[in-house]
């Protein structure tokens, strides 16, 4: 395995966060469901709003992580060891100062969160579950942080995405036992405190069998990691985005009303994960690649664009298409608060098309390691959501603070898409914008089209929803990407060249192991 090619590895990637998120979406929606039925949506919102919390704890990180992975990519490509070793030498000491900061800041969290937020919930419960929730944190960053970099840096993603799914699947039936055996948040949480620890043993067990060679007492090389306070400006951005609205409105509005938006957050967010994490699957192969080949990255950087963006629009089509059937049943009998909101879904894919469409930009200046360059985009994007969600939750409530997120990133996605294309792919953003209005166009005339069609099917149960979701799955996502290839045909025979001798390959593969058998 430690020979395999990109191509390979990308691959490994690609179907292993296929099939981990899957498993992931599966589990995942059958745990807030007994969360609601069993415990109230008042205990739903708080574990929401203690994950979009502790993401500012995350900030502590201070953007070594993305500054060591952009740092790593260049001697991995030409297997420079001794460089390798100093990176993470100070990749290693940074992230064990972060540990400890870590810890502090949960433990300061765990006192004040309760005090804060509107809720009837006691004060000793939501402090032991915000203590519990972020020791996971703690031991990330202490003890296997730096490790996850290196995997990321070689193209091994898919380690790391096979142990968080096998994690998953043991936390997911941990939790959904106790729950129907009638325990707490405290006893639910706790779970995933004890199995974090069994990742943690694993990944270093991992680690120490592969690559034995990796020396963290080498000298430090804290000039490659210079960039790491520039990269905070855009880790703030992107956490900012992940945590204000949930926060926001557990201050103004309730937990209640968090519970409501984690829900469409909730699923939307499922398919942001999986976009994130087949995207995160060849992230390696352009940033290697643009420290050798220029002229090539430009190309492999179009291929990844146009599939993306069509996969995007596409994949949030069916989403947005279901989101409220599949509402409707799912939260049936919960009367503490209504769940069903069309213009929330509409407000929620705006969201989701607007983030998950500008990654392919983001990608090109984190690979290029222009974050400094960039940084100006980020606290814009900050004080446009604050600004606009602080206002907009006292006019509107919950739509004010999505519309607050609205506004923040069409400020930055056009920022990023401007400068990826200008200063690092050197052309006009025009490429990037007719692919973004090409998917768009077809977005809605696909909404505006099938609408008769959807108000004549009866949507009432699971696996009636399932079923016209993979039948809408093989329809759209083809014909998404046949479009967008018509009008970027160059891209698109490039793309070709790529992918078609794998598949060959594949097939001989195949075909030689049915003949093996027979």
């Amino acid at each position: 395995m430690m020979g395999i090619s990109n191509a390979q590895k990308s691959a490994y990637n690609i179907l292993t966060s296929v099939l981990g998120q899957a498993i992931t979406i599966i589990l995942g929606v059958v745990i807030p469901r007994l969360v609601l039925v069993n415990l109230g949506s008042e205990n739903n919102g708080l574990l929401s709003s203690i994950t979009q919390v502790l993401g500012y704890a995350s900030l502590l990180e201070a953007g070594v992580g993305l500054a060591s992975l952009q740092a790593l990519y260049k001697p991995v490509a030409e297997h420079d060891e001794a460089s390798v070793n100093a990176i993470m030498s100070a990749t290693n000491l940074y992230y064990r100062r972060t540990g400890i900061a870590y810890l502090l800041t949960v433990i300061i969290l765990s006192a004040i969160y309760p005090v804060i937020i509107k809720s009837s919930l006691p004060y000793g419960t939501i402090t032991i579950v915000v203590l519990i929730s972020g020791l996971p944190g703690v031991v990330n960053y202490y003890f296997q942080g730096k490790y996850k970099i290196l995997l990321q840096a070689e193209g091994r993603t898919y380690i790391i995405t096979n142990l968080a799914t096998v994690i998953g699947i043991l936390t997911s039936i941990g939790k959904i036992l106790l729950l129907l055996l009638g325990f707490g948040v405290i006893a639910v949480q706790s779970l995933y405190l004890a199995l974090s620890l069994v990742q943690m043993i694993y990944i270093d067990y991992y680690i120490r069998k592969n690559y034995a060679w990796i020396d963290l007492t080498a000298t430090p090389a804290y000039d490659k990691l210079s960039q790491r306070n520039s990269v905070l400006a855009h880790q703030l951005s992107g956490t900012i985005f992940s945590s204000t609205d949930a926060v926001t409105l557990s201050i103004f509005c309730g937990l209640s009303v968090v519970s409501v938006y984690s829900m469409y957050a909730l699923l939307f967010g499922m398919v942001g994960t999986l976009l994130s994490n087949l995207a995160g699957s060849i992230t390696f192969v352009l940033g290697q690649e643009l420290g050798i080949n220029q002229k090539k990255y430009g190309k492999l950087q179009d291929s990844f664009e146009l599939v993306y963006i069509s996969l995007s629009f596409s994949l949030f089509f069916i989403a947005y298409t279901y989101i409220l059937p599949f509402l409707k049943i799912y939260t049936a009998g919960i009367t503490d608060i209504n769940y069903i909101d069309r213009a929330l879904s509409v407000l929620f894919v705006v969201i989701a098309l607007l983030e998950n469409s500008r990654l392919s930009s983001a990608k090109a200046i984190h690979v290029a390691g222009h974050f400094k360059q960039t940084q100006w985009h980020a606290w814009v994007e900050v004080a446009i959501n604050i600004i606009v969600s602080l206002i907009g939750v006292l006019v509107w409530g919950i739509y004010g603070v999505l519309i607050g997120t609205i506004a923040a990133l069409l400020f930055r996605a056009n920022a990023m898409i401007i400068y990826a294309n200008k200063k690092i792919l050197h052309r006009s953003p025009w490429k990037t914008y007719r692919r973004w209005l090409v998917n768009l166009a077809l977005f809605i005339a696909v909404t505006v089209l099938s609408k008769p069609l959807f108000a004549r099917i009866a949507l009432d149960t699971y696996p009636r929803i399932i079923l016209w979701a993979a039948i809408t799955s093989v329809v759209v996502i083809p014909l998404f990407f046949v479009v967008a290839s018509m009008f970027d045909r160059e891209t698109y025979r490039y793309a070709k060249t790529l992918v078609v001798p794998y598949l060959k390959q594949a097939r001989g593969k195949l075909k030689r192991r049915s003949q093996t058998h027979d």
